[in-house]
Order: C-alpha cells, then sequence, then structure tokens
C-alpha cells in the first residue's frame, strides 16, 4: 500500500481518482490547487504525487519544480489534457517521471503507478562507471573524466539506462518503456529530443562520443565506434 498525494481540481475526476486508488488499497489525501498540494506535501509523507497540470492558482509543472525542490526522488505523475511534444518535454523538465494525457483508463494509470513505486528502491550499488564516466547513485551525480555534468531528472534516467545496458541497440520503443514507461508514439520526437540534450552534456566537449546512433534501429552506448 502506497500513500498518494493527488492534485486535481475537477471534483469528479478527483472523486474517481481517490476511490479507484482506494480500491487498489492505497492511501490518499486530494488537493485542487498547486498552493494547498505544496502545503499537504510539506506537513506528510507520500509516496507518490499525481497531478494534473491545469490548476487553479498556476501550472502542476510549478508545483513538480517545487517538490523537486524538497525531495528529489519522490516519483511524481502528471495527468493533463495536453499531449504535444513540448507539453511532455516540459513535464519531464520540471522533474516529472512520468505522464498521461486524459481520458486515460485507470488501469493503465494504476499499471503505471506501480511501476514507479517499485522502481524508488534504494540501489545496493554505490556508483556506476562506464569508460570515463561515473554515476554516483546515492546523490545521483554525474562525471565525465571528472567534471560535474549537470542532469536534469530524465537526463539522468536516460543516461543510467544508457550505462546499464552498454554496447548494445537500444530501440525508440525500448527507452520510451523503461525509461518513460510509455508506449512509443511514432508522431513526437521526444526521445531524440532528450538524447540530444544528453548528447550535449555529455559527449560535445569530449573527444570519445558514448552515444552514438544506428540508422533506422536506435542508439548505442559505447565508448567504441560501433560502425
Amino acid at each position: 500500500m502506497a500513500k498518494i498525494l493527488v492534485v486535481e481540481d475537477e471534483s469528479r475526476v478527483a472523486e474517481l481518482l481517490k476511490r479507484g486508488l482506494e480500491e487498489s488499497e492505497h492511501s490518499v489525501k486530494i488537493a485542487d490547487r498547486v498552493s494547498s498540494g505544496l502545503n499537504i506535501f510539506e506537513k506528510e509523507q507520500f509516496d507518490i504525487v499525481v497531478s494534473d497540470v491545469m490548476l487553479p492558482d498556476g501550472s502542476g509543472f510549478d508545483l513538480c519544480r517545487k517538490i523537486r525542490e524538497k525531495n528529489e526522488t519522490i516519483p511524481i505523475l502528471m495527468l493533463t489534457a495536453l499531449g504535444a511534444t513540448d507539453d511532455k518535454l516540459e513535464g519531464f523538465d520540471s522533474g516529472a517521471d512520468d505522464y498521461m494525457v486524459k481520458p486515460f483508463d485507470f488501469r493503465e494509470l494504476n499499471a503505471r503507478i506501480n511501476i514507479l513505486l517499485k522502481r524508488r528502491t534504494n540501489p545496493t550499488e554505490k556508483q556506476i562507471e562506464y569508460a570515463d564516466l561515473r554515476i554516483d547513485l546515492r546523490k545521483k551525480s554525474v562525471f565525465r573524466s571528472e567534471q560535474l555534468i549537470t542532469l536534469t531528472p530524465k537526463e539522468y534516467n536516460l543516461l543510467l539506462f544508457f550505462v546499464q545496458n552498454p554496447e548494445r541497440v537500444l530501440s525508440r520503443t525500448e527507452i520510451a518503456e523503461k525509461v518513460w514507461d510509455t508506449h512509443f508514439d511514432t508522431g513526437t520526437n521526444f526521445i531524440d529530443v532528450y538524447i540530444n540534450y544528453l548528447r550535449k552534456k555529455i559527449d560535445i566537449n569530449f573527444d570519445t562520443k558514448l552515444i552514438h546512433t544506428k540508422p533506422g534501429m536506435g542508439f548505442i552506448f559505447s565508448n567504441e565506434n560501433p560502425y
């Protein structure tokens, strides 16, 4: 059972979420604004946050950023009627772990919540190294040639997935499912956008490139050119 904070201003949707999640044996608190959501979050301990984007006193993205200032690891799932790539990118950039577009199937929402909760475990390893790249798993810090690289939460998760699966082709579909817990929509390019973000931070200033594109297939993380 998890303790879940739901921030949703549509009372009907909030009640449906509360009822459904409680039937799944979760404990649920409801807030209908950014201010009340943040106030409740500061006073109580939660395992996951589910937030709408369009709220009466601001954006769920702003709420997400404020929560991330206080807690870097709690899973955050955004719910919104906005489905464009730019909207999804803003959600991920604000620190969200997953993103669902309304209307949604509650069974899928529940499945994604369970996946995010399972992922929130303390790693037994303290760090992962590959070539001259080092990831401190406790502090979530990234270094290349001992130079600190500042990443957003989604860039960090994407890099971690690459480092944990080196020297094999990773398709866009697999990356979407494992990093974003979502199905890859061929009509969007958010995965390519994030890989470009990551390349600019961990590759552009170094002679050895680590992220390689295999046209028509996906990407390979390797310290050697695979072609």
